[in-house]
């Protein structure tokens, strides 16, 4: 099944599976990321946790659901890698502003 993300959200999964310059490059400046406990506030803040997930992890992330409610965009993620695990579904918890990510938080 393929699901049609809003074009913010699209250019976000495109850019991780690129580099984490230009995933910072899909939030607005002063974004907010939540992950794995910890929150990453501003474009350079974010880029450091793409790269510091990036040289952890190999994965890839496949988009399989996606529901809006209340302002934000929810997307279901199924991960596969070498993290602990192997594998695992995701959410990704977005807030857009004009055309891009004001916040994000990755839940399980």
């Amino acid at each position: 099944m393929s699901i049609t993300l809003p074009p913010p959200i699209a250019a976000y999964f495109a850019a991780d599976r690129s580099d984490d310059a230009a995933v910072a490059a899909c939030f607005t400046d002063d974004a907010v990321v939540k992950d794995e406990g910890r929150t990453h506030r501003g474009k350079a803040e974010i880029g450091a946790w793409k790269a510091g997930t990036s040289s952890k992890y190999s994965y890839t992330s496949t988009p399989v659901a996606l529901t809006e409610a209340d302002g934000k965009t929810v997307v279901t993620c199924h991960l596969v890698g070498d993290f602990p695990g192997g594998e695992i579904d995701l959410r990704h918890i977005f807030i857009v502003e004009s055309d891009k990510i004001a916040f994000l938080e990755i839940i399980v």
